[in-house]
């Protein structure tokens, strides 16, 4: 008789109390400021004694939010679209080439290294270049992300193809099919479950990114949400109200996606990681 699975309860809650108030927290804390008016700014924890929705509306004319919002949009629409067909093409090209080719094995192990390289490390060489090809705007921009995705979205792509067996591929050649229509017609609608993963990762991280937006985009009014929380900061003071309502509207869009899209996002993640 197998012995019966004692459940520690104490650290169950514990743990499930600590994991609420970092999540939590935060959330309530940005809430509460941006509901709050200068005055109340003494107490940041306390609840604020009257709410200033027109915080919202302030925030909204101050940071252009409909132009950067268009700009942000922009950058991560093109991204996604550009992201889930050519980071899948090359996953599929390395990962049914890697057994018999050495330069595909080869591009297949450069690209999982490149995860471990941190974006400071190359972010001076990065500018400069995108200076060099005129790279520094929303349309270069857009071209980088696609760049900088493809290691991780290899990674997830390459675990899921190899669990698609080759027999349809041999299949669809019998029929006299190529390539790449091979691709497009038979295993492209076969990878919808880890596109949707790669596509939600990589709206969460192009619409939150702040670092390459920074140091690429020169002109002001190609500026994404992002950068636009500038205008809060004075020189002597800051309009934390006001800061704390933009964070919320910049952070709706992302959390709604994640909220409603989690299930592809562990599902694909998991799938990959095990396979790959």
């Amino acid at each position: 008789m197998k012995e019966k699975e004692k459940t520690n309860w104490l650290l169950t809650i514990l743990l499930s109390a600590i994991a609420v108030f970092v999540i939590l927290g935060p959330l309530y804390l940005t809430v509460v400021i941006a509901l709050k008016s200068p005055s109340d700014m003494e107490h940041v924890l306390a609840l604020p004694t009257s709410l200033h929705f027109e915080n919202f509306s302030r925030a909204w004319v101050l940071t252009d939010y409909p132009k950067k919002f268009l700009n942000t949009f922009f950058i991560t629409s093109i991204n996604l679209v550009f992201t889930i067909l050519t980071n899948s093409m090359a996953a599929y090209a390395i990962i049914r080439n890697k057994e018999k080719s050495r330069f595909f094995n080869l591009m297949y192990y450069y690209f999982i290294s490149a995860m471990f390289i941190p974006f400071n490390v190359i972010m001076l060489p990065l500018v400069k270049q995108a200076s060099s090809f005129h790279l520094d705007n929303i349309y270069g921009i857009t071209f980088i992300y696609i760049i900088f995705g493809l290691p991780m979205n290899t990674f997830l792509y390459s675990g899921y193809i190899k669990s698609l067996p080759v027999a349809l591929e041999e299949a669809a050649r019998i029929d006299g099919a190529d390539t790449f229509q091979t691709f497009w017609s038979i295993l492209f609608p076969l990878l919808k479950p880890m596109s949707a993963t790669v596509a939600i990762l990589s709206f969460m991280w192009t619409w939150n990114d702040f670092l390459m937006p920074l140091v690429l985009l020169s002109d002001a009014s190609q500026q994404t949400l992002q950068l636009a929380q500038y205008v809060f900061k004075g020189q002597f003071s800051t309009q934390y109200n006001l800061a704390f309502a933009s964070y919320l509207m910049v952070l709706l869009p992302v959390l709604a996606v994640y909220v409603f899209c989690q299930k592809w996002i562990i599902a694909g993640v998991t799938s990959g990681s095990v396979k790959a």
